[in-house]
């Protein structure tokens, strides 16, 4: 009986998934409980399937790697498809560039037996970059998945300073998963080199924690984002706080029974315009040329305007 599944989704990772199999299968203090990998394939039209094939071939290890390929486009629906192959009874998402330490796989089983009343927990996220991030980058490091909760695990329903884990490293009971989410999600996902429907991870824990199932941080799962040169360019980096800031209203909803959201809607925009406003003030002169400056006035502004585009999709669906 399987444990734990560690499932990998990816889109054209040929050269990606390589260093991430080879941190799993050097991973250290598993012999007392069963783990997998599964790989899904996330509509890539590269050789992501071939690099798989190479290592269910050559690979000595008794832990199993198995793949799958999901041709709808979207990582909402590439971690479904894991949720439902997956046989563990735990089951922990690693994106193609998430860097596991050799204890990930351990932490990650041993906090979700000492945690039964946990139906998900995140990881502790450090960056790896290729170049040195913008000055300032701190400012947005959250929006690449990078964030530090600290060394203390915390449920996060005590914890007011942060609402959620981010989405690298999460682990998820499966039973949870399949009991609490629906299986048509509002929001894909990061859909091939799309952002525009970022925001998957926040919708599948908001059902989870609306079932009652406690959501913690665990900081013994530390995993590396390797950021490559190009995520840290002014375009890609104005499209992730884009994709962030339009996924704002139905995460925010998600929250509140219907007949409360038209009274909780017009807070929402009346805070989002004042963050627009004074952000616009302080940095008017700096928008230009200051690139983190430049990311959080988008985000403010697609905050702002998600309601907006959320119902105009649906108009025109």
């Amino acid at each position: 009986m399987v444990n734990l599944t560690v499932s990998i989704c990816t889109y054209n990772g040929e050269t990606r998934l390589p260093r991430v199999l080879d941190l799993l299968l050097s991973q250290e203090n598993t012999d007392h409980f069963l783990w997998e990998i599964i790989v899904i394939d996330n509509n890539s039209s590269d050789n992501t399937a071939k690099i798989v094939q190479e290592y269910q071939s050559n690979s000595l290890s008794r832990y199993p790697i198995r793949y799958y390929f999901e041709p709808k486009q979207g990582l909402a629906f590439a971690r479904r498809y894991a949720i439902k192959e997956a046989q563990g009874d735990l089951v922990a998402f690693l994106d193609d560039d998430n860097l596991p330490t050799a204890n990930w796989v351990s932490a990650a089983f041993s906090f979700g037996m000492s945690h039964p009343k946990a139906g998900a927990y995140g990881s502790q996220i450090n960056g790896e970059y290729e170049v040195n991030p913008p000055e300032g980058f701190p400012r947005i490091a959250s929006l690449l998945a990078i964030v530090d909760r600290g060394e203390t695990p915390f449920c996060y329903e005590l914890h007011r300073k942060w609402f959620f884990p981010a989405g690298a490293g999460l682990v998820f009971r499966k039973k949870v998963w399949i009991d609490s989410v629906p299986e048509e999600p509002i929001l894909k996902g990061v859909c091939g080199t799309s952002l525009s429907s970022k925001g998957e991870d926040l919708e599948t824990l908001s059902y989870i924690r609306k079932a009652s199932w406690e959501i913690w941080h665990n900081p013994e799962m530390l995993i590396y984002h390797h950021i490559q040169r190009s995520r840290l360019e002014k375009d890609y980096l104005l499209q992730v706080a884009r994709g962030v800031g339009l996924s704002r209203y139905p995460m925010r909803m998600l929250r509140f029974p219907f007949w409360q959201k038209p009274l909780v809607l017009p807070l929402y925009l009346a805070n989002d315009l004042r963050k627009l406003i004074l952000h616009f003030i302080k940095y008017r002169k700096f928008i230009n040329t200051d690139t983190i400056a430049a990311c959080e006035l988008e985000l403010f502004w697609c905050s702002f305007i998600s309601p907006f585009y959320h119902w105009r999709a649906k108009i025109f669906k």
